[in-house]
């Protein structure tokens, strides 16, 4: 018992080493994991310990608080570690890749794991694969249905040599549409699409926001996809902007939106730009509130969002009360980031 109890501690206090990377999982991210891979020498997540756990062969998972550990595994512990596996495993990571993190859905972070440790894709052996070649794809996708709403498979080309996107019908006919890169965004909406695969592609075309979504059934195949356009908009992004520094870079490779979805919005017919509202910072006058202004009045007794402007004020109506407070929590999460210096 007193073993139990000294090597729980032992374990606990290699966790929270200073320097080590243990403080965190070495696949997600997530603060304090209470678990770890004996086999690896890893300290990770209760959600990354479950998909470590469909890897016997590569990984075998402990808790560091339920389970027994035998001297030699806290000995192997105390040899390896996070930043060791992190120098072997993520050697050569392309900067286009996308790292997920502890709030990305299951296929990012599965496959995430899969490619460093089953497929050592990232080892310091394997060769970097350029931009553009790794931007060149051609497959099936499962493509939803405007009017049907049904999944069909469709033919999807992507070129970040020619730096377009195209999916066809039928492969006797042209393509069905040429998707510029440059407009070109991606990002995992599972929940949207009701796949644990599911894909939602956004562009921009004649002044208009258009939507496909897409899925695969094999998880590796669609992750795959998502890099590849990753891929291919670092490679238009280095390429357009070859003085911009590349951390700066890389966060405009892709973009997850903070809120999605409808609203109606009222006021006067102008000229600003494609229906799109820029949204800056409290320091610069801008503020978002429920309700509406003094003195405007609509027809639709609906939950109203005012957001204020140093220019003028929009006025949006929401479908319902939640709608409306997930909206101002969006906003005013936008609103309220500091001004970079």
């Amino acid at each position: 018992m007193m073993d139990r109890d000294r090597n729980k501690t032992l374990l606990l206090e290699l966790q929270r080493a200073a320097g080590t990377g243990n403080d965190r999982c070495a696949d997600c991210g997530e603060p304090d994991p209470e678990w770890a891979s004996y086999k690896l020498g890893i300290f990770i997540c209760l959600n990354c310990s479950g998909i470590h756990r469909n890897l016997p062969q590569i990984s075998r998972v402990k808790s560091l608080r339920l389970d027994f550990w035998e001297n030699d595994l806290i000995e192997f512990m105390k040899t390896h570690g996070n930043l060791c596996a992190k120098a072997k495993y993520e050697a050569k990571v392309p900067p286009y890749y996308y790292i997920p993190r502890s709030h990305d859905c299951l296929v990012l972070r599965e496959q995430w794991i899969r490619a460093k440790y089953e497929r050592e894709e990232f080892v310091a052996t394997q060769v970097c694969q350029d931009p553009c070649s790794a931007g060149s794809r051609e497959g099936f996708l499962w493509k939803r249905g405007r009017e049907s709403r049904q999944f069909q498979k469709r033919q999807f080309l992507l070129s970040a040599r020619e730096g377009v996107m195209k999916y066809y019908i039928k492969e006797s006919r042209g393509p069905k549409a040429i998707i510029s890169i440059e407009n070109l965004n991606a990002m995992f909406q599972t929940e949207k699409i009701q796949h644990a695969h599911g894909l939602q592609i956004t562009y921009n075309t004649n002044g208009q926001t258009r939507n496909l979504f897409v899925h695969h059934e094999s998880g590796k195949e669609i992750v795959d996809w998502f890099n590849a356009i990753r891929a291919a908009r670092y490679h238009y992004l280095r390429t357009t902007f070859p003085s911009v520094p590349e951390p700066e870079l890389i966060p405009r490779i892709t973009r997850n939106y903070v809120k999605e979805g409808y609203m109606e919005k009222t006021g006067p017919k102008d000229a600003f730009a494609q229906g799109q509202v820029f949204i800056g910072r409290m320091e610069e006058g801008y503020k978002v509130q429920a309700g509406l202004p003094q003195g405007v009045r609509v027809k639709k007794r609906k939950p109203a969002i005012t957001v204020v402007t140093p220019m003028r004020e929009f006025v949006f109506i929401c479908e319902n009360e939640r709608e409306q407070r997930e909206w101002i929590d969006a906003l005013n999460g936008v609103i309220a980031q500091p001004l970079s210096g």
